[in-house]
């Protein structure tokens, strides 16, 4: 099932003296979430806070509407960021990482379940799922087209060609 609020970023600390607040974002990009208007603090969308923000370097700078002094932002250190999946759109072919961490990965010939995805690697080129089978083994398989032949969330599934060298020389 996929999570209506979904883990942005994180409150580092304060900026300035009239309580803008530093989020290290945990999205693509500062950018990609300076795009929301409206972020949570919690999952369940029960508490938010109207903002605008900016990018700077590789963090976020945002003014919460009501947050004024060094000392009201100082009080959300800490707090975790949430942004709504109904605020944004993705383009085809793309997830939101939460919605990839879990996917059962399958042979794409065979059907064999290879084990599940536990964490998504970005690296230059592309990115990189890390699969973890039944016995704790760990694997690296790249995104590319070569590889993975199916993303299926509501499916709970990924299929990819699993190349010679990603799972014990298998091909």
């Amino acid at each position: 099932m996929r999570k209506q609020y979904l883990e942005s970023g994180k409150i580092v600390g304060t900026h300035g003296i009239k309580g803008e607040l530093r989020i290290e974002p945990w999205c693509d990009s500062p950018e990609f979430l300076c795009t929301f208007k409206r972020l949570y603090f919690d999952e369940n969308g029960k508490s938010f806070a109207e903002v605008k923000s900016r990018p700077h370097k590789n963090i976020v700078l945002c003014k919460i509407k009501g947050v004024d002094t060094v000392e009201d932002a100082e009080t959300l250190r800490g707090r975790v960021v949430f942004i709504s999946r109904n605020d944004i759109t993705l383009g085809e072919g793309v997830n939101f990482v939460q919605d990839l961490i879990g996917l059962e990965v399958r042979d794409n010939d065979s059907g064999a379940v290879l084990g599940k995805i536990t964490d998504v690697l970005r690296t230059g080129a592309n990115d990189v799922y890390e699969i973890t089978d039944d016995g704790g083994s760990a694997y690296l398989a790249p995104v590319i087209d070569e590889v993975v032949k199916e993303i299926n969330i509501d499916g709970g599934y990924v299929r990819v060609y699993p190349m010679k060298g990603i799972f014990d020389d298998e091909n």
